[in-house]
């Protein structure tokens, strides 16, 4: 039987059954429509994604799909909604347009279709520099999600999206770097153009870079979009983060000739030398045993090139921090640590840590046949 005369078929068996069944057939003919719309919103999102089907895109949603825009998946009428939106004239039309769009699913059982469309109102007021429209939206959004128990990933995405990028636009680094990364992990990376690949992995590699309150690398350094940058102009970047992560203040020297490239680091230049400086610091203690963590202070200046008199101030910085916990004995000028933050690490750092393993293992062997040595007569007794 053909599909579309399946609607028919089961209406005229539903009048031809006795009283008791009919409710069944009730359920058929629901079930059936169910489908069928279901089909037809599929087709509509795969002819959307077509870019030959740009410019009939909004007409389509206006006379056609807002006609049975209730019967509808609400989360794919607004992703129906959103394709549309991006041929409307220009950013005012298209604030509009959403709005609307926003205000349509803006009901009690459709709440993350709200939320999904909100956040690309938000996402126009940014272009639009209303930053504190943006910021509203955004925290309406928050406090839905965050009354759900789950709600689809394609929801979360266009929220972390936006939301990072508000962040980005207003230079709050270490927020945006967390929301872009919650962005990423709600996608596919493959999904993404190369060139959004590049981009967001450039923006997190600078941000990461210039925040004052980042110093762990660890979630960036293993994600896979940073290898976006590996073919590109902006390799050194990737390299520069590495450096950053094993306190390498050679391979900094020999990269920093790049700062220049990025407004954003030439500004922060003389910071980033304190946070390679810090970095160096804090391999320096990861390098040694737990045992031989007392670092004098002439010591400490030739591993990081930070002059004599900056030395305790450094130290201070990498305590405040939360990097190193330990004490300073500044008559001595000994630095006694006792623990340093944990990180990636990358071969080389796995490598001196297999040898310390194995100096470890070769000790213990050692002190081992000593006490055999020593003590023979206690063993036989």
């Amino acid at each position: 039987m053909e599909a579309d005369k399946i609607p028919d078929f089961l209406a005229e068996q539903r009048d031809q059954a006795p009283p008791e069944a009919q409710g069944l057939f009730l359920n058929f003919e629901d079930y059936w429509e169910r489908k069928l719309w279901h089909q037809l919103t599929d087709a509509l999102i795969d002819f959307f994604r077509m870019p030959e089907s740009a410019p009939q895109r909004l007409p389509i949603f206006k006379s056609f799909i807002l006609s049975f825009a209730d019967r509808i998946n609400q989360l794919k009428f607004v992703s129906l909604g959103l394709m549309a939106s991006t041929q409307c004239a220009d950013d005012q039309e298209r604030l509009a347009f959403v709005t609307s769009l926003a205000d349509r699913v803006n009901k009690p059982d459709t709440q993350d279709a709200y939320v999904y469309a909100t956040a690309d109102v938000a996402g126009v007021k940014l272009r639009l520099q209303d930053f504190e429209g943006a910021r509203k939206d955004l925290d309406k959004s928050q406090a839905i999600l965050d009354s759900f128990d789950s709600v689809e990933t394609v929801v979360h995405a266009a929220f972390y999206k936006v939301n990072a990028d508000y962040y980005q636009a207003k230079q709050e680094f270490a927020s945006y770097y967390r929301n872009a990364l919650l962005y990423l992990a709600c996608v596919k990376l493959e999904e993404l153009s190369q060139e959004e690949r590049v981009s967001r992995a450039y923006d997190l590699s600078v941000a990461a870079l210039v925040s004052d309150s980042i110093y762990n690398f660890g979630e960036l350094l293993l994600h896979p979009v940073l290898d976006s940058l590996t073919e590109t102009p902006h390799a050194w970047l990737r390299d520069l983060l590495f450096a950053f992560n094993r306190g390498d203040l050679t391979a900094y020297d020999v990269l920093a000739g790049n700062i220049s490239k990025n407004k954003l680091l030439e500004s922060h230049r003389n910071f980033l030398y304190l946070k390679i400086s810090l970095s160096a610091l804090t391999e320096m203690v990861f390098r040694r045993p737990p045992h031989d963590r007392n670092l004098t202070f002439a010591a400490i200046a030739a591993e990081t090139k930070v002059r004599p008199d900056e030395i305790e101030h450094l130290i201070m910085k990498a305590l405040s921090l939360g990097l190193l916990k330990g004490s300073i004995d500044q008559v001595a000028q000994v630095a006694r640590i006792n623990w340093v933050q944990p990180k990636v690490l990358d071969m080389k750092q796995i490598e001196g840590m297999r040898n310390r393993l194995k100096e470890w293992d070769a000790g213990v062997n050692q002190l081992g046949h000593w006490i055999e040595s020593v003590g023979k007569d206690v063993w036989a007794a």
